[in-house]
């Protein structure tokens, strides 16, 4: 799944979003767990927003991502940013050709527009091999609980004098997971009209004993499980849900 226009709507759309905790989180088991190395691989980085933060705390971050034109807004800022920070396309379960990391992150549900468990599962076996030995897997998902009381059956709305947007999701045919359906209207600032955009999204998600079994079987320790960006473990009404996990 590719962002397509979205892309270049995307920041504007996550103005909000909690960077800066994600960050945090990072830092906070980096030292919780004694990791010396700084070479970071962002998975899915869309428009390069966290991979930036991560640079500026001293991490050496390479950003993936499936999305041509989410590469293209995140190649941009970097130049203006004077950074280094290497991209590359490729789908994370696909993942290939990398060296490894001593870090790698999958943040803002990324992991859940994997449309199938075999995709999901073969995605942690590509992070194994990408980490070194002792390095950190680092990822949040949607709990099944935001999944079917969060999302399903309901409508968001946006109505600014340059944006505005319907977003309506719908239950998806396979168990945890929904389909989003999108329809922005941007202003043309040269025309002086509304463009609309249109996009279809899916995600999926699973229960926390499941994803703990694929890990497993990959070849992690799973180290912490937390929700929400707390401290605490997940709770049957949990929203977002972070793994620790650590290459053996």
């Amino acid at each position: 799944m590719s962002y397509e226009q979205f892309s270049y709507i995307y920041d504007r759309l996550m103005t909000d979003a909690p960077y800066d905790k994600w960050v945090e989180y990072v830092l906070d088991e980096k030292s919780r767990f004694h990791v010396s190395g700084n070479r970071l691989l962002d998975v899915a980085c869309g428009t390069g927003e966290l991979s930036i933060r991560l640079v500026r705390e001293g991490f050496q971050v390479t950003g993936v991502d499936l999305s041509d034109s989410m590469l293209v807004v995140t190649a941009s800022k970097v130049a203006d940013k004077g950074i280094h920070l290497p991209l590359f396309q490729q789908d994370m379960s696909q993942l290939e050709g990398l060296p490894t990391y001593d870090f790698i992150t999958i943040f803002c549900d990324s992991l859940n527009y994997l449309a199938s468990e075999d995709q999901v599962k073969e995605t942690f076996r590509r992070m194994y091999s990408h980490l070194e030995d002792g390095g950190l897997l680092l990822f949040d998902v949607h709990s099944p609980f935001q999944m079917l009381h969060g999302f399903a059956n309901r409508t968001f709305t946006l109505n600014e004098e340059d944006i505005a947007y319907i977003w309506q999701s719908y239950p998806g045919t396979a168990r945890y997971s929904v389909e989003h359906e999108l329809t922005f209207f941007v202003l043309d600032d040269m025309t002086g009209q509304f463009n609309r955009i249109d996009e279809w999204h899916y995600q999926r998600t699973y229960p926390v004993k499941q994803y703990t079994t694929w890990l497993k079987e990959a070849g992690f320790d799973v180290l912490r499980v937390t929700a929400d960006f707390s401290e605490d473990p997940p709770i049957k009404t949990s929203k977002r849900i972070f793994f620790t996990c650590r290459k053996k």
